[in-house]
């Protein structure tokens, strides 16, 4: 279960970060930008974490 938990908030961090990428695109605020970005890579990391999780069986 920790597995699937993990991959749909790794996915909506994901979306997140980009819907902050653009809008710090769109408004030239490289601050926000860059917080999107923040928040990608942390979407991946969790998705990667779920993925672990599910080729050990949720022990980690």
């Amino acid at each position: 279960m920790g597995e699937l938990t993990d991959k749909a908030k790794g996915i909506a961090n994901e979306i997140a970060g980009n819907a902050k990428q653009m809008q710090g695109e769109a408004s030239n605020d490289p601050d926000r930008k860059a917080e999107g970005i923040g928040q990608e890579l942390k979407g991946k990391a969790q998705q990667i974490k779920g993925s672990i999780k599910g080729a050990l069986g949720d022990k980690v």
